[in-house]
């Protein structure tokens, strides 16, 4: 607390950044600060979030026959992906510590989610049985995972990262059993953006001082769009699986928009008809 008797301890006080301050985070990108707006910290940045706000719809109108037999868990992780390019923007136009954790806690508590309502029973610890104790197992690990976020900002984004490596693991595992081409087209297309997305997001964080002396400091731009499109090709191969082990009297089919014959699709899943009963 400032007292007014002590004019060194109230100038301190009145100097300190404010959480919510622009450019009080503890990460700061390659493209130049304040370059195009007055008001916007890194403009490209900030408006490549937009990619988010359109995977979101696209997931969910697509995959709009999954939704109608089981809508609670593409809805959730919708919502939360709408967040997270909320969040996103609002970090990169403010360069602000709040900014920082909201954006990358946003992505901790995204992937939370999809892991509690998604993944394979099958693959459970031996100590939980159902999917209720999975909920409470992952939802204490994020709440610690949350409160550790704090200790050392910047290392978030590299944990955040570390756990696409589990989840391609398990899509491995997956396509061992599966003999759906398509699936493993689609597999391969999703790993394609992914590796595209992350040695945008390594070339931004690593050689800035390369783009900065080419005038091309944008690869973090670049990282929010390709992971987006990486998401657009994982959430209906998660969905296909999901629908194999949690939904047995439905088959997936994978389809794509608009047609297969177009060099460039989107994947979606639908599903046939329940298996008729003896």
């Amino acid at each position: 607390m400032c007292w007014e008797e002590d004019e060194s301890l109230v100038a301190g006080c009145l100097t300190m950044p404010s959480i919510f301050s622009y450019q009080s985070a503890e990460v700061d990108w390659c493209e130049n600060n304040f370059e195009r707006s007055a008001v916007i910290a890194e403009y490209y940045n900030t408006i490549s979030n937009v990619s988010f706000f359109v995977l979101s719809p696209a997931l969910l109108y697509l995959n709009r026959q999954y939704c109608q037999k089981k809508a609670l868990p593409l809805y959730f992780v919708s919502g939360l992906l709408l967040l997270v390019g909320v969040f996103s923007m609002y970090f990169h136009m403010t360069l602000s510590y709040v900014g920082q954790l909201l954006d990358e806690l946003s992505i901790l508590w995204t992937l939370a989610v999809a892991y509690s309502f998604w993944y394979p029973q099958a693959y459970f610890p031996k100590c939980i049985k159902t999917r209720r104790h999975f909920f409470w197992l992952t939802g204490i690990t994020t709440v610690i995972s949350t409160l550790m976020s704090f200790i050392k900002p910047t290392l978030n984004a590299y944990a955040l990262n570390c756990i696409a490596f589990h989840l391609l693991y398990m899509t491995w595992k997956e396509l061992k059993k599966c003999n759906d081409k398509r699936v493993h087209r689609m597999a391969a297309v999703m790993v394609m953006w992914w590796v595209l997305a992350i040695t945008s997001w390594i070339s931004d964080r690593w050689l800035c001082w390369l783009w900065q002396a080419i005038n091309f400091p944008y690869f973090h731009s670049f990282w929010h769009v390709l992971i987006a499109m990486s998401l657009l090709y994982c959430c209906p191969l998660v969905i296909y699986f999901d629908v194999s082990y949690e939904m047995p009297s439905f088959k997936p089919k994978l389809e794509y928009w608009p047609s297969d014959s177009w060099p460039v699709v989107v994947p979606y899943v639908t599903l046939e008809e329940p298996h008729k009963q003896c």
